[in-house]
């Protein structure tokens, strides 16, 4: 178990100052930096950002803030957690991050997916009625370019590449990609088709239930003939110094995003009694550095997964709760993981 990989997510969260006033968004990207020079210091593996283009979230561009990221730290790697690939451009994702990892010298990593959220397709000009077609085409070309060799390539969606060579190259001539999917078998077959690293976003329920998943994973690998690699989740969580503290802070933020986008998507508000069921039995990690270590090696040995990442931010948790969290879990709650793995 010493290979596994440990992370931290965020998707810029617009958080609250100590006097319960939303910072700017500004400040909130700069908030993100400081959390991830913590994570840096304090050895956590992988630092992952997510994109969105809502009034909820500061961060819309990831690879701008990791750049900042990567000439602030030394050793975390840096990625996306996810790049919405469908309503962008294959050939300038690889170029940012390529540039990413030049300023990292190798530490980043990009986690390619469709997005839970639709914003940006109208934003960019995409019809949503595309949807699956724009990240099954984009996908295939974005495979191509981590060649990092010329690429003559046609679809529908994009005009067609032809010996069209892309720079910068990365040193190391291989751009880490991963697939994020949230519950698809049709996704789950599509990344092993590719051959690339498979990253599951459970966030809620009892993550055994995605066991048939990583199966499927496995299987379509061996079938298409390509590498099964260690799977990857992320989920929601929080860590504070007790269970009664880190459920006082992240409840009343959560119940605020929870039910705005519940909203939108037709779910019913969320109550305390889910939320705490969830906590208990399902995919929040929310409690003491010991509580949410032992949840997470559960989940980890019950799936066999080889990284996890957990979501520190959902809704607008003061800024010093924030950084208590991002310590309290690369100071504590990773070596009592590792421990109870070893154990």
């Amino acid at each position: 178990m010493s290979d596994l990989i440990f992370g931290l997510d965020t998707f810029g969260d617009v958080p609250e100052d100590d006097a319960g006033r939303p910072v700017s968004y500004a400040a909130a990207i700069r908030q993100v930096v400081a959390e991830a020079v913590l994570a840096d210091d304090l050895g956590v593996d992988v630092l992952a950002l997510g994109e969105h283009h809502r009034p909820e979230y500061a961060v819309s561009t990831p690879e701008t803030v990791l750049a900042g990221i990567a000439t602030r730290t030394s050793r975390i790697r840096l990625g996306s957690g996810v790049t919405v690939l469908s309503s962008d451009d294959p050939v300038r994702v690889f170029q940012r991050f390529a540039t990413v990892d030049a300023l990292s010298q190798g530490r980043a990593e990009v986690i390619l997916g469709r997005g839970s959220f639709t914003e940006s397709f109208p934003l960019f000009g995409y019809d949503l009625a595309d949807y699956d077609a724009l990240f099954e085409e984009k996908l295939d070309l974005f495979v191509k370019l981590l060649d990092e060799q010329p690429v003559t390539w046609t679809g529908t969606m994009r005009p067609p590449l032809d010996r069209a060579d892309v720079f910068p190259k990365t040193a190391s001539g291989r751009l880490t990609t991963w697939v994020g999917v949230g519950g698809s078998p049709q996704s789950v077959v599509r990344t092993a088709r590719h051959g690339l690293p498979l990253m599951l976003a459970i966030i809620g329920g009892r993550p055994q239930r995605f066991a048939p998943y990583l199966d499927l994973y496995r299987r379509a690998a061996e079938q298409y003939g390509t590498t099964a690699h260690p799977v990857g989740m992320h989920s929601p969580g929080f860590v504070a110094d007790t269970d009664d503290a880190a459920r006082a802070v992240f409840w009343p933020h959560y119940r605020v995003i929870r039910d705005r986008i519940g909203a939108l998507r037709g779910w019913p508000p969320v109550t305390r009694a889910e939320f705490d069921a969830e906590v208990e039995h399902g995919s929040l990690y929310i409690g003491s550095p010991e509580t949410v270590a032992r949840k997470i090696a559960g989940a980890v040995r019950a799936l066999g997964v080889g990284r996890f990442d957990l979501i520190y931010t959902a809704g607008a948790q003061p800024v010093s709760a924030r950084l208590r969290a991002v310590e309290l879990y690369g100071s504590k709650v990773l070596p009592m993981v590792r421990d109870l793995l070893a154990g």
